[in-house]
This record gives structure tokens, sequence and C-alpha cells, in this order.
């Protein structure tokens, strides 16, 4: 049966941890035109402008 030689450390166990508390609302930004959300580097999907142009066919 696999038991673990040693305890594993608070340090460590919080360290493995750190990415579960992380949010992406980082990459979430409201777009220039029409203000619904949109991620970055990427058409709107609702306007579909990029960047000042039109670049898909609008809903």
């Amino acid at each position: 049966m696999a038991v673990p030689k040693k305890r594993t450390s608070r340090m460590r166990r919080d360290q493995r941890r750190a990415h579960d508390f992380l949010e992406a609302t980082a990459a979430v930004e409201s777009c220039p035109d029409c203000g619904e959300n949109k991620l970055r580097h990427s058409a709107c999907d609702h306007c579909g402008t990029y960047r000042g142009r039109q670049i898909l066919p609008a809903d």
C-alpha cells in the first residue's frame, strides 16, 4: 500500500494550491464599440470588430 514517507509541509502544500485561487478576469475586457465582454486579442463575438475594424459579420 502506498504511504507517504514524510509529511507534506504547509509551504509545499500551499505552493501546490496556489493556482486554485487565481481568477480568469485578467483576460476579459469590454469591447470599446459595443461594451460586451470579450477576450483580449480576439474579435468581439457580438459586434465582430477587432481594433476598430470590422472583421466578422455582426450578429
